[in-house]
């Protein structure tokens, strides 16, 4: 486990249409709105033990503006701090806000913006959707699709290992997995946990040379039903499917895509392993080992290959390259390594 860093806790999204994006989470989604502030929207899945998982800002294009993560104690966080601060990219201290305590947000080498806290209170719902358990903090929601909570966020990078080693070696992120390219061999896929879990920060290979790229960021649920479920209830709603459902090798989890209103992709988990070993080493999959695809028998599509906010130069995927970008991607990572 991270000895500074326990786990992914909200993150914050640009959304071209404020209203709309609130209407497509409430009712095609089934996250609450919790609170607002300013321009600022905050939503929360019923599982997440804190006030929000997600966070709507103005904006003109689909992106990510930060992600959050809570450290393992108020210690750890001026660790952390320390840590970054004594890298080429150090944060700033910011006053409490949001329901968090004091915390530090930093922009790592690759364009992507971390915040870093340790106090917060647990969330413990109003009357009316208090649950009967004492453990929830609230009741589970039957609107949309439901997801109990925030899992991952998987971001593009030209660096794909670049990328890994700093948030091990500054932070104390756990490498748990790489994805390869045959010819030439790249690694265009990678995965980082700060617990347990398989991941909860991916990394896929950018041939842009637009910083700050995300992927998508991904909910989860109990089990594969509702994983399936979820892609009737979207399609019934609306909602396309882009890919899935599913099931990964790498993290072996149950997996299904889909675009929300600004049009950020979405990905829907269900399973995954558990790995406690404290010495792990990241295993090397090739792409006929099925790391996105497991049972190696679907075609990825060519949308796939979009980061956010867009941008003329594609990114690899989890299951590898597709056809005709093979050139473009390897060319990016040669031109990072000649760096």
């Amino acid at each position: 486990m991270s000895k500074y860093l326990s786990h992914l806790s909200h993150v914050e999204i640009n959304a071209i249409d404020i209203e709309e994006s609130i209407r497509f989470y409430e009712k095609k989604l089934g996250l609450r709105v919790i609170d607002r502030t300013g321009d600022r929207v905050f939503l929360r899945c019923w599982g997440d033990y804190y006030k929000y998982s997600v966070v709507l800002r103005p904006g003109d294009q689909p992106g990510m503006h930060l992600m959050a993560w809570r450290t393992n104690s108020a210690e750890d966080l001026e660790a952390a701090a320390a840590r970054v601060d004594a890298t080429e990219y150090a944060g700033q201290w910011h006053e409490p806000a949001d329901g968090i305590g004091r915390s530090y947000i930093f922009t790592g080498p690759y364009g992507h913006t971390m915040q870093l806290y340790w106090e917060v209170d647990l969330f413990k719902a109003e009357e009316e959707y208090a649950s009967t358990y004492p453990d929830r903090p609230e009741r589970r929601s039957t609107v949309g699709i439901s997801p109990r909570q925030l899992d991952h966020v998987t971001i593009a990078s030209p660096d794909v290992e670049g990328f890994a080693n700093w948030y091990n070696e500054v932070l104390g992120f756990r490498i748990m997995a790489y994805a390869v390219l045959p010819d030439p061999e790249v690694t265009f896929f990678g995965v980082l946990t700060t617990n347990e879990k398989s991941h909860d920060l991916g990394i896929l290979l950018d041939a842009s040379d637009v910083p700050g790229r995300v992927h998508h960021y991904a909910f989860w649920v109990d089990t594969t039903e509702q994983v399936t479920e979820a892609a009737d209830v979207l399609g019934e709603n609306g909602v396309p499917i882009e890919f899935g459902p599913g099931f990964h090798g790498i993290g072996e989890q149950n997996f299904l895509y889909f675009r929300e209103a600004s049009g950020l992709r979405i990905e829907l988990n269900s399973g995954g392993y558990r790995n406690y070993v404290p010495d792990w080493k990241p295993n090397y999959w090739a792409l006929t080992d099925g790391p996105n695809d497991m049972f190696r028998n679907t075609n990825l599509p060519p949308t796939m290959m979009e980061a956010f906010p867009p941008a003329a130069a594609p990114s690899a995927t989890e299951q590898g390259v597709v056809p005709g970008s093979e050139a473009e991607l390897a060319a990016a990572a040669v031109r990072v390594h000649a760096n």
